[in-house]
């Protein structure tokens, strides 16, 4: 969709939401990638450890956009429940990856676009 191929994208797995931002880094760092699309879910517990991680990952995704200069797009899901997060994953609630993608090649184009202007 878009425009984009399979092939066109690499997929990296993380062992967790709070890693995302560092595997992020490198891959904008590497030059090879127009965007960076974050994805995850980080689902409330019953301890506070919901509200580190979630607020520490979205840090770390805004600052390596911000530092490298390349679209890196926050899709990491925040969801009280394990039912919310696969409704907002392309279940009932929209398929929240498919706009993460989209947002990317919007994103990409025009930084594209204001580096050629």
């Amino acid at each position: 969709a878009h425009g984009v191929r399979d092939d066109d994208v690499t997929v990296a797995s993380v062992p967790g939401s709070f890693e995302i931002p560092l595997v992020a880094k490198k891959m904008a760092e590497s030059e090879r990638y127009d965007a960076v699309i974050c994805l995850g879910a980080v689902i409330r517990g019953e301890t506070g450890h919901y509200e580190h991680v979630a607020g520490e990952a979205a840090k770390g995704i805004a600052n390596v956009s911000v530092s490298t200069g390349v679209p890196v797009i926050f899709g990491v899901l925040t969801t009280d429940t394990l039912e919310q997060a696969i409704n907002r994953a392309g279940g009932k609630s929209g398929n929240n990856g498919y706009h993460a993608g989209v947002g990317a090649v919007e994103m990409a184009n025009l930084i594209r676009a204001l580096d050629t202007a």
